[in-house]
């Protein structure tokens, strides 16, 4: 099967300094890649490229054969991602995120209902009117997992997911992880957790700046 997503001698860096010099990484459909390594690794980094918020120094970045670049409409409609901290507009609550979200990935009449399942499988049916700064910490992320969740994707881009979550959600976190995986849906996400890697993984690379270490296929 053809890679769905292909870094290929990727380097990159920020103020003359190199963060990746020489990466090269493929991910199938149906298939969960993970990257582990320290802080300043390059594990961010290589998820901006891959959702095309940043363009290689060189090398390429592909989806389906094709470079990626955040403002190619399909690309948008192909990737889902979490990547940073902002759960999004500040006078819209819960619902009206996941609900803007869903009718804006063709979900139509089916928003809905796909809108109350994100809310109960991410426990946030309670808070459903709530505004993003009256949320906890661990409910903005299961809010900007919702909402990667809510909407279809082939591809899902996830930097360290787990956090601020507590243990029954990161539990749920690797449920739909698998369960996306079964439906087709090609996932990359970077985490500090061996635990998830173990849980959801087919394989994890450690990421040295210089390149990607194969840490081997794990249990997902």
């Amino acid at each position: 099967m053809s890679a769905l997503l292909e870094l290929t001698d990727v380097r990159h860096g920020y103020d003359g300094r190199d963060v990746l010099n020489g990466v090269s990484l493929r991910v199938r459909a149906g298939e969960c890649a993970v990257l582990l390594g320290e802080n300043g690794s390059g594990k961010s980094t290589l998820l901006r490229l891959a959702a095309g918020r940043e363009l290689p120094r060189s090398g390429t970045v592909t989806l389906h054969g094709t470079a990626v670049s955040e403002d190619d409409r399909s690309v948008r409609a192909a990737v889902a991602t979490v990547l940073d901290n902002l759960v999004g507009y500040p006078d819209l609550s819960v619902h009206e995120h996941l609900m803007l979200v869903a009718l804006a990935h063709g979900l139509g009449d089916g928003a809905a209902d796909a809108v109350d399942r994100a809310l109960a499988e991410h426990h946030l049916t309670e808070r459903a009117g709530a505004l993003p700064h009256q949320l906890s910490s661990g409910q903005s992320q299961s809010l900007a997992l919702a909402q990667a969740f809510v909407r279809p994707a082939e591809l899902l881009l996830l930097d360290e997911p787990e956090q601020r979550l507590d243990a029954d959600a990161r539990d749920r976190l690797a449920e739909r992880l698998r369960a996306a995986k079964e439906r087709g849906t090609a996932v990359l996400l970077a985490t500090h957790r061996r635990e998830l890697a173990d849980a959801v993984a087919d394989a994890a690379y450690t990421v040295t700046g210089a390149g990607l270490l194969e840490a081997g296929g794990l249990g997902g």
